[in-house]
């Protein structure tokens, strides 16, 4: 074991990140320390990324899917630490998704920045499994990135995954993956492209296919650049799995050839190599830094398995999603271009020259006591905005009062309130006052991936007890309670309730209290592999977005009764061992 880890160090692997089986390992660096770009650079669900840079700050747009407000947009001056900044489709002017299936909803948003202005291009996507992808493609522009942004014009429905690429003679095209319905075809057809006017804020002049993409099929996630008299296009293929990868094609012209591509191996894939760190690597954008250095920031995941399964097959599950890297990129004498560190990615890579070291983070306590007028950044909803009569902060103040709405099933208004799980160890905890007189209320904590799949330790009420505490668990759309017929009693005098969830990589387990000190666990423990892509996979087509955990109240009977959270901790953990 030692030796084969020693290996993975010469190899460059980040042995930090390292899991065997159950086992995560960490390691004291030696010599003198030098300064590193630690992948993932955003933790938890954020595929797609789409990197910009503006004068000194970059920035990096990534999916959202179902949840609400739509787009995640972090900003750095260094590629090292990202903070997250606003969620631009944040009015039901710029997005309604009521009713969107799930992992609906927007998929590999496009920023780019051209003139002064920004250029934000979406798919809102209706339709996700079968022959058909029902979406539509929006465009919505600022001349600050914090907004105000301008209502969105309709580009077109062919396909998802749109981007937008200004050539330097002052034209702008859209590409986008072209969809193919044929049930003897398949489903990508390829990328298309189609001059877009700005003057006239539609697309003019009829689309062309500049690429079919390569044997490993799924061709997606288009982005061109001009860099040195070509056009450079950048491809997702594979699928977004462990046969992921990034191909990269070009051309002199965009139109009278299809593009060239790359020869030789793929840009980007981790498709060869299951015991990399980083796996699933593919679709991302390039960026160029101050000093002319490049990065290509991508998706990735980190898969974890159980004790008794191969670390090869399968490849693991992820259930903390598609997460965000940055890799650096070289270009060779014959103007292609090459990661850094051979075609699978680093998970420690050299950050752009000039960078001041900026302070370390530390992993602190993230509580909210819901005392600020808005809510935390980190937190999301699912495809709606919430209005006053589903969520306030100012009915009970000092407290975030969730309205009983419909059930963690429906895809159309839930009052439920999560933020991503971001770190495989972790404690969330909540303290909740509620007050449920019917079968059909009920409010607690959650562990949420979709309508089908998520675990809640909730407070509701029964005939014989009257309030009682459950744990209830949705599997691939199956439900069952975890204590059934004898439920927890809460005495009369009881305001509020403690809930705990620990999250330990591979499992997790719900925890109550009474007084926030005496905590008492729930004698079940809950496979995290069944909050992950892959596990939902498995029976559905679309899969694609990563394991939440937050506060939800639902009210069957239709009389919006209140459970009122007085605050919400989410607190990282260090469970690495040193070993050198």
């Amino acid at each position: 074991m030692e030796w084969y880890l020693v290996l993975l160090k010469v190899k460059g692997y980040d042995l930090a990140e390292k899991r065997i089986g159950n086992i995560r390992f960490g390691f004291k660096k030696r010599g003198i320390h030098r300064m590193k770009i630690k992948n993932p650079i955003l933790k938890g669900f954020n595929p797609d990324p789409s990197i910009i840079r503006v004068e000194d700050t970059y920035y990096i747009a990534t999916s959202t899917f179902e949840w609400w407000p739509g787009v995640q947009i972090h900003k750095s001056n260094n590629l090292i630490q990202w903070e997250l900044i606003t969620h631009p489709l944040n009015e039901k002017r710029l997005l309604d998704m009521t009713g969107n299936p799930d992992s609906g909803g927007i998929w590999a948003p496009d920023l780019s920045w051209n003139n002064g202005k920004f250029y934000l291009v979406y798919t809102d996507v209706k339709v996700t499994d079968g022959s058909f992808k029902d979406c539509t493609n929006y465009l919505i522009t600022a001349e600050d990135i914090m907004g105000p942004w301008s209502d969105p014009i309709v580009l077109n429905t062919a396909g998802f995954d749109a981007s937008l690429f200004h050539d330097t003679d002052g034209k702008k095209y859209l590409v986008n993956q072209y969809w193919d319905p044929r049930s003897f075809h398949h489903p990508f057809y390829g990328i298309m492209c189609t001059e877009y006017s700005e003057e006239k804020q539609a697309l003019v002049g009829k689309p062309w296919v500049i690429y079919r993409g390569t044997v490993e099929k799924f061709t997606e996630g288009p982005h061109l650049y001009k860099i040195n008299g070509f056009y450079y296009l950048f491809v997702a293929q594979g699928g977004t799995v462990y046969a992921h990868q990034e191909r990269v094609a070009r051309a002199v012209s965009l139109k009278g050839e299809e593009f060239e591509t790359q020869p030789g191996e793929a840009f980007l894939t981790t498709v060869n190599a299951p015991l990399h760190p980083i796996q699933k690597a593919g679709h991302g954008s390039l960026v160029c830094t101050p000093e002319g250095e490049w990065y290509f920031a991508h998706l990735m995941g980190r898969p974890i398995h159980h004790s008794y399964e191969s670390l090869v097959d399968p490849r693991g599950w992820c259930p903390l999603g598609r997460e965000t890297a940055i890799q650096k990129v070289i270009w060779d004498d014959g103007g292609w271009p090459h990661i850094v560190g051979g075609q699978n990615g680093l998970v420690e890579v050299d950050p752009p020259k000039n960078v001041v070291e900026p302070e370390e983070l530390q992993n602190v306590q993230q509580k909210d006591n819901f005392d600020d007028p808005v809510l935390n950044i980190n937190f999301q909803n699912l495809r709606i905005p919430l209005q006053e009569d589903v969520v306030s902060l100012k009915d009970r103040p000092g407290h975030l009062r969730l309205y009983g709405h419909q059930s963690l099933a429906s895809a159309f208004k839930q009052a439920h309130i999560a933020r991503r799980w971001q770190d495989f160890y972790f404690d969330a905890e909540v303290k909740m006052a509620y007050e449920p007189c019917s079968i059909q209320q009920f409010a607690g904590l959650t562990c949420y991936y979709n309508t089908q799949n998520w675990s809640c330790i909730q407070m509701t009420w029964n005939e014989q007890y009257g309030r009682v505490i459950d744990v209830v668990c949705t599997d691939l759309g199956k439900t069952i309670s975890v204590f059934q017929e004898h439920p927890i009693p809460v005495k009369d005098d009881i305001e509020y309730v403690y809930f705990k969830v620990e999250v330990r990589e591979i499992s997790y387990q719900y925890f109550y209290s009474f007084d926030g000190n005496n905590w008492n666990a729930v004698p079940y423990q809950f496979d995290s592999t069944k909050l992950s892509d892959e596990y939902i996979k498995a029976v559905y087509d679309a899969a694609f977005t990563g394991a939440f955990v937050g506060m939800m109240s639902v009210d069957g009977l239709g009389t919006k009764l209140p459970a009122d959270f007085d605050y919400f901790s989410y607190t990282a953990l260090d469970f690495s061992t040193d070993k050198i």
